[in-house]
């Protein structure tokens, strides 16, 4: 019989869930999203609220729900070369290729290139990379409790500062809305539906779900549906603090504009703001803080990637990997924070819409009985779509097939394409499930 967790337990919980997702990288964004959205950010907030915050954590849920051990567990209910790929993707997306390197370049853009101005060189964030990586990497071959202090330190002087910026600019504007620029003047909802994605949260949620149930089944949880309660509870928690500091975030973007100006990325925003409220002392003060904020959360992605990694191919160390991943994510890191999420963005918007509908038929699993040929139908339904929205901001040349889905799929114009082909996929899987199903019991009769 499972134990009654205190009310503190939960908020613990809660708390832990909104430090895993609101990482030195989620800072960059709801500024960015306010100044491109202007006069229409709390429109475009709220879309970037659904993917950046409430997916995340019902990522969470239906981890959960599942009772599954791992994310390719999870993922091996469409069928287990499925499971292996995307549990591959989504770590490297959440590693190596992504989150790792841009954990490096956030920490330069706030605490290193305000020092060099915007005609600096590559040498100063060359530099940078290989001293940060370098440090990583000897944390991860060597994890010690001296991590987990600097991030339990570090973590609340962060919040502490952050919160401090992001009120005096509530109080006190920089200024007021501007226009919005071309592409947030319609559809401003999933426009910023679509910037959530680049948290990589959702993606993030599948792995920070096993720490989550672990913690929770070590306070003698055993029933499910306890479980379930106590993750919507502390989800619950989470989304709170998430959605307002991402609200007030977007809100300091949008009204910093007419001062500080139009900028390239989200860091560059958060450093000039910081610069204009608190001076340079300000500036240094955050930059050291996202530094070491970064650093902890790189260290735990590096290590996670080379344990997952080491595990699915043993010949290869956890130090060989650990090393291999370090040097991977400098290398990457060195394009420049921009260019970084520009890269990243037609990856994400072909591999979110998996995630999504993973999410979804894991609540639904019991509806179809876990038929593998719903989940099939449905997922290579929404990988037919989603990866031409991919290819659509990747600039391919895939125009014929773009205007045929613009014709024939309903939201194709604001990302959501894959959403009807996925329903049409699910049913369509259920009828073959079900018509194969009996095939085999004729058989087996006859």
């Amino acid at each position: 019989m499972s134990k009654t967790v205190p009310t503190s337990f939960i908020v613990v919980i809660g708390m832990m869930l909104f430090a895993l997702f609101f990482g030195a990288g989620n800072l960059i964004f709801p500024p960015m999203l306010g100044q491109m959205a202007g006069e229409n950010v709390w429109i475009a907030n709220a879309g970037f609220l659904v993917t950046g915050v409430g997916l995340p954590l019902l990522a969470i849920l239906a981890f959960a729900y599942s009772g599954e051990p791992d994310l390719r567990a999870m993922a091996s209910r469409v069928h287990p070369i499925f499971g292996l790929v995307f549990a591959i993707i989504l770590y490297l997306a959440i590693g190596p290729f992504f989150a790792i390197p841009r954990a490096g370049t956030v920490s330069y853009e706030i605490g290193i290139k305000p020092f060099f101005g915007e005609g600096a060189s590559s040498t100063p964030l060359l530099i940078f990379s290989i001293l940060f990586y370098t440090v990583a990497c000897l944390l991860s071959l060597n994890p010690t409790k001296i991590v987990d202090v600097v991030g339990k330190i570090l973590t609340p002087i962060k919040i502490t500062f952050i919160g401090l910026l992001i009120l005096v600019a509530v109080i006190k504007p920089i200024g007021s809305f501007q226009n919005p620029l071309t592409t947030y003047q319609h559809n401003a909802f999933f426009n910023g539906f679509q910037e959530g994605y680049l948290t990589l949260d959702a993606l993030g949620a599948f792995v920070f779900g096993i720490i989550i149930i672990s913690a929770i089944k070590e306070k003698g949880v055993t029933s499910k549906k306890q479980l379930l309660v106590i993750c919507s509870k502390a989800a619950l928690i989470a989304a709170s603090l998430l959605a307002v500091t991402y609200s007030a975030l977007a809100f300091m973007g949008a009204s910093s504009i007419s001062k500080i100006g139009p900028l390239t990325n989200g860091a560059e925003i958060l450093s000039a703001v910081s610069d204009y409220y608190f001076g340079s002392y300000g500036s240094i003060l955050l930059g050291l803080m996202i530094t070491v904020a970064c650093l902890t959360t790189s260290v735990g992605l590096i290590t996670a990637c080379a344990s997952f990694f080491s595990l699915l191919l043993p010949r290869i160390s956890y130090v060989k990997w650990t090393i291999g991943l370090s040097i991977f994510s400098a290398l990457v890191a060195n394009i420049g924070l921009t260019q970084l999420i520009a890269i990243s963005k037609p990856v994400l918007l072909t591999l979110y819409p998996l995630a999504i509908c993973l999410i979804f038929l894991t609540f639904l699993h019991n509806v179809f009985k876990g038929k593998p040929a719903v989940y099939q139908g449905a997922m290579w339904m929404t990988f037919a779509v989603s990866l031409f929205d991919g290819l659509k901001v990747a600039k391919a040349p895939v125009e014929p097939v773009l205007r045929v889905f613009e014709n024939v799929l309903p939201f194709f114009s604001v990302g959501l394409g894959w959403v009807v082909p996925a329903i049409i996929g699910a049913v369509l899987g259920g009828l073959f499930g079900r018509k194969k199903a009996y095939r085999t019991e004729q058989s087996r009769v006859a």
